[in-house]
């Protein structure tokens, strides 16, 4: 039993005076419920506070040479390190200001001498008590942000996973698309960047939607999972009725996304966004798309990015009816249908982008897959 209680660690209680004396007294008050430091002058004391092993308490003298005990007590407050360590001042001066100006610097007590030992000890455990508290609920709060953080990093992560494994689902159903789902991350993440800065779309394209519009745009053709094969893998050119069966594929998007919530029993910001992706991306600026026959401003402004990225990237790209357009010839498709399939803002963007496009598409050929 007297190992396990030598074994408890004590505090530290350091006094701080330029009389020995008081020292001595203090010291012989204290010893036997804390280790005691003493220093018997401010600077002295400093360097103890600042030292590797700085006191958990500090009773401090206020009339000394050369650095009186406000100027300590300035100087822990304006350290990182040493500002929580409770001070409790312990002085002759016993008027009413001198007390005011200990506490408005910080103090967390104030005693005048001649001291009472039992009022002595009473404060200081008291004190020691608090900052016991205020300690373990400072290490309980660091290690619940750390938790949260790492939770937060968890689900993310997952997040993104699932994202791109449901992308890459819908892919899987057509061969040919190969690399389609990064180029359209990245040409959107482009086209978006680019526009953040104009008053159309600035309001919008926050960080951290574009952050969300790159993480959701695989989302974009989730739909091609109802579409049946003879229509979505058929080497020609649809005809009308097939044709009318492959577009009801940005409905199914957005309608698999509602079931998932629904299922979840919530809905989640997050799908908001790749709901408006999967389901708008084929409207047209003069309404004449699908599946609600949007137009203009109507159309979620993510819809409008991937609209141009979608149909980019399909031209250039090989497909088991056509062969490759070359950029300039995509880029004159484009062009063509500004303000007519297109909103002219993100055509002029696409414009201006076009050689980070072209980098965008031989970064991530379908030779890669």
């Amino acid at each position: 039993m007297e190992e396990q209680q030598q074994s408890i660690k004590k505090d530290v209680v350091l006094v701080v005076d330029d009389t020995p004396d008081n020292l001595t007294l203090m010291s012989g008050l204290l010893k036997d419920t804390y280790k005691v430091k003493v220093a018997n002058s401010g600077e002295r004391a400093l360097k103890i506070i600042n030292s590797d092993s700085p006191p958990d308490l500090v009773l401090l003298d206020i009339m000394m040479p050369e650095m009186d005990g406000y100027e300590v007590l300035r100087r822990m407050r304006t350290n990182d390190s040493t500002m929580d360590i409770p001070v409790i001042f312990l002085t002759a001066k016993a008027e009413v200001e001198d007390e005011r100006m200990g506490l408005s610097l910080g103090a967390v007590d104030y005693i005048t001498k001649p001291v009472s030992p039992p009022i002595v000890m009473a404060r200081v455990r008291n004190h020691l008590e608090l900052k016991g508290m205020r300690d373990f609920l400072k290490q309980k709060n660091e290690f619940l942000e750390q938790e949260v953080k790492r939770r937060t990093e968890e689900i993310t992560a997952i997040q993104d996973v699932t994202v791109l494994a449901l992308g890459s689902l819908a892919e899987t159903r057509d061969s040919d698309t190969g690399n389609h789902i990064r180029r359209t991350q990245y040409y959107v993440s482009a086209l978006a960047k680019h526009l953040c800065a104009n008053p159309r779309f600035g309001w919008f394209l926050t960080p951290k939607n574009m952050v969300t519009l790159f993480k959701i745009a695989p989302l974009h053709d989730i739909g091609k999972v109802g579409i049946p094969d003879n229509v979505l893998l058929k080497p020609g050119k649809l005809d009308d009725d097939e044709f009318a069966i492959m577009k009801t594929h940005a409905a199914l998007g957005k309608k698999a996304i509602e079931d998932a919530e629904r299922r979840l029993g919530m809905e989640v910001e997050f799908l908001k966004f790749a709901k408006e992706i999967a389901c708008s991306h084929h409207e047209r600026w003069d309404g004449a798309g699908y599946p609600e026959g949007l137009s203009g401003d109507d159309i979620p402004i993510m819809a409008r990015l991937m609209a141009v990225a979608d149909v980019y990237d399909a031209l250039i790209s090989k497909r088991a009816y056509k062969t490759p357009m070359t950029h300039d010839w995509a880029k004159d498709i484009i062009v063509k249908g500004k303000a007519t399939q297109f909103d002219p803002d993100v055509v002029d963007a696409f414009i201006a982008l076009e050689e980070t496009f072209i980098e965008i598409a031989r970064k991530f050929n379908d030779e890669m897959q």
